[in-house]
């Protein structure tokens, strides 16, 4: 219920966003009108729409989104007639009859006999088409996981309180401004000049979103409106992301769930829960690109190795983010590098995931011999107390067992510690979740286009060159293609790919401009100069001094890059 409440406020907040600056003119259009049978449908009209496209571009892929595409431009010329209507309403007729016939009959004759239902509901569907709300934290987390569980009726009855906590705001404003509008018409007699203004305002909103406004410069403006508006709600009602205390309490949440539905199981035939009773399990939610997995990933390879004689049994799930790591093979290769030795489930249906409710990677869960759930910890850190929750579960498995000390654990290489302190935030860079962009022009999906970038400000980035922007990741079309990232942190790491496995693309990565020389990264040599041999988590910079900001720049010498997003630390 809480997150259903948060879906609804959340899409409440989207009236501060000014990325929905373009779509108000459409709204305001109706001012003038009985709110019942116009304003009402209208909104209504939009909220379904806008509930439809996203949870279709949610679970659906490219090919929604691309389709979307088509349906802006649909709903930009019906409403580019509808604002002709409303400025040149007598010119529209003579001259653009057989056209603006159903613009002429939505905005003004369907009214007057009273039955602009019908229209409004319409031209509510076409605004819903062009309402590209940015996605915040609550509409971030809302795709996120609709993405990872799958089409479900939850998922869309979420989105739908979103849609309807931006109708709820916006039927607000319009209720607002039809009484602005009569007292406009009453103390000044200026009805018919205010339709028109209202027309124009309608047309250049159209303008606007044709050139990408909605999307480009207000998309990038509302990030600092209303994010941390909308972040402090998430972590008011404790869904804002995994909060838990370090310390090694132990309590009853229930039996261990289901381990059906791997795809395939590496180092161990399948298991079962049955099969665990009398064991110590920990249950480790990883994917093998997730910088902060790796960084765990030393000390549950260490209780692993420490505890395995004492009843312990290590489970990797491996429930992938990025479409490369649904490929078993990728996976194979990676559990190999990385030196895993205890079982590892494939679950690229999420069918683990969804059993044990899971939503972070990584996730450790603690159960003991009795097949109950004792414990959980989320994200990275907590190692002390979450080896003393295994300490205890083994003690009570097997009374008179006792322990020493905990494991002394360093990681290296990539599954190094981070630097601590505040560093850049992990950043995607397909446009489902692109945030931070600065690019010239404004992203554009699943189209060639050819892009500069200047980020001036710390966290934006940008592409350079000819690239194109799919779900997951931006793809380079030619060589030459650039990134920038203006950063802080100590480590730059990125997740790249080649587009065909066979192909090797060779890149170059620049500080401030200059070579990283010592601050080069493991993949990379003192001139900065490194290969892309696969679909893998790369670190491009390691600084050996304390963290700080810089501009961080990557060249790729050869096309065909796969770049889906950066982490820091």
């Amino acid at each position: 219920m809480i997150l259903f409440l948060l879906s609804y406020l959340g899409g409440a907040l989207t009236i501060i966003s000014p990325c929905i600056l373009p779509v108000l003119p459409f709204v305001f259009a109706r001012a003038d009108r009985p709110f019942l049978t116009n304003g009402l449908p209208m909104l209504v009209g939009m909220a379904l729409m806008f509930m439809l496209v996203a949870s279709l571009a949610a679970v659906g892929g490219g090919w929604a989104v691309a389709a979307n595409q088509y349906g802006r431009w649909a709903a930009l010329v019906l409403l580019a007639l509808f604002g002709l209507t409303l400025l040149l309403p007598s010119l529209a007729d003579r001259i653009m009859r057989p056209v603006v016939g159903l613009g002429a009959r939505l905005s003004e004759k369907a009214d007057a006999q009273g039955s602009g239902v019908g229209g409004s509901l319409l031209l509510g569907i076409a605004t819903g088409l062009l309402w590209a709300p940015c996605a915040g934290p609550i509409l971030g987390l809302l795709l996120t996981g609709a993405a990872l569980q799958g089409a479900t009726t939850k998922t869309s009855l979420l989105l739908l309180a979103y849609a309807l906590g931006a109708a709820t705001s916006l039927a607000m404003a319009l209720v607002i401004g039809g009484r602005l509008f009569k007292a406009m018409t009453k103390s000044i007699g200026a009805g018919e000049w205010v339709r028109k203004a209202i027309g124009a305002f309608v047309l250049l909103a159209v303008v606007a979103i044709a050139f990408g406004a909605d999307t480009g410069f207000l998309s990038r403006l509302s990030l600092s409106s209303t994010n941390k508006v909308e972040q402090g709600l998430l972590e008011r009602f404790g869904v804002g992301g995994p909060k838990q205390s370090d310390d090694d309490t132990l309590s009853d949440e229930g039996p261990m769930p289901s381990l059906d539905g791997a795809v395939t199981w590496l180092n161990s035939p399948p298991l079962t829960r049955e099969q665990l009773k009398g064991k110590v399990v920990l249950v480790d939610f990883w994917t093998y690109s997730c910088i902060n997995c790796l960084r765990a990933l030393p000390y549950v390879k260490a209780w692993s190795d420490a505890y395995t004689k004492d009843g312990l049994v290590v489970i990797g799930v491996h429930s992938p983010e990025f479409a490369f790591e649904r490929d078993p093979g990728n996976v194979k290769k990676a559990v190999a590098d990385l030196g895993i030795k205890y079982p590892v489930a494939l679950d690229n249906n999420y069918a683990i995931w969804r059993a044990f409710k899971n939503n972070y990677w990584p996730a450790h869960y603690f159960i003991d011999a009795k097949g109950r759930v004792r414990h959980h910890h989320y994200g990275e850190g907590g190692y002390e107390s979450s080896e003393r929750v295994i300490q205890r579960l083994l003690a009570e498995a097997h009374p008179g067992l006792t322990f020493a000390g905990v494991t002394k654990v360093a990681g290296a290489g990539v599954e190094a510690a981070s630097g601590g302190g505040k560093h850049s935030p992990e950043t995607y860079l397909g446009y489902r979740k692109a945030k931070g962009a600065v690019s010239q022009p404004a992203f554009v999906a699943n189209k060639a286009e050819t892009y500069t970038v200047s980020p001036a400000a710390t966290n934006q980035w940008g592409l350079s060159g000819k690239w194109t922007l799919r779900d997951q990741f931006s793809q380079s079309g030619a060589s030459g293609g650039k990134i920038a990232y203006r950063f802080q942190g100590r480590d730059v790491h990125m997740v790249l790919g080649p587009d065909d496995s066979n192909r090797k693309i060779r890149f170059r990565v620049t500080i401030d401009g200059k070579a990283p020389g010592p601050d080069a990264g493991l993949d990379v040599d003192a001139q900065g100069n490194g290969t892309i041999d696969g679909q893998r988590l790369y670190q491009l910079i390691r600084l050996k001094g304390d963290q700080r900001q810089g501009l961080f720049e990557i060249e790729f010498l050869d096309p065909g890059v796969r770049a889906y997003s950066f982490t820091f630390g």
